[in-house]
């Protein structure tokens, strides 16, 4: 084997576990990112009727989720309200939501390692309506 194909971008330092493989074994690693996420216009969202007023809780399953939900509620001049419930598919994604509310107001529920660790969570909570962001790498 002498080459291997990395589908992700190439990284920043040195410390990479790439890095260490090249120098060792003394292979030619490509980095090209399979995967281009394009967000969803505002003016998608309206002709499919979709009302951020309708939905009291917001499903995370990622950090571009995170920016892309807050970009379309800037776009259509949504005020996420204080009482939004976060059920996040795990811790990163919780801290990263950070970026955007402040953490100790907000309610904020996380899965230990997947979303899946969600369920329990999310069966108690029968009266909300959910809005879900699919996973978006």
């Amino acid at each position: 084997m002498k080459t291997i194909l990395v589908s992700q971008p190439e990284p920043n330092s040195d410390s990479s576990p790439y890095t260490r493989l090249k120098e060792k074994y003394n292979l030619t690693i490509d980095y090209r990112p399979f995967i281009h996420v394009e967000g969803v216009e505002a003016k998608d969202v309206r002709m499919q009727k979709i009302d951020f007023n309708n939905f009291d809780s917001i499903i995370l399953t990622s950090r571009n989720s995170v920016d892309h939900f807050f970009r379309l509620a800037e776009e259509m001049r949504f005020k996420v309200p204080d009482s939004t419930k976060y059920f996040c598919a795990s811790e990163g994604v919780a801290y990263y939501l950070q970026k955007y509310v402040v953490y100790r107001k907000r309610k904020v529920y996380v899965g230990e390692k997947n979303l899946m660790d969600l369920e329990a969570t999310l069966r108690n909570s029968k009266k909300t309506v959910f809005f879900c962001l699919p996973q978006t790498s």
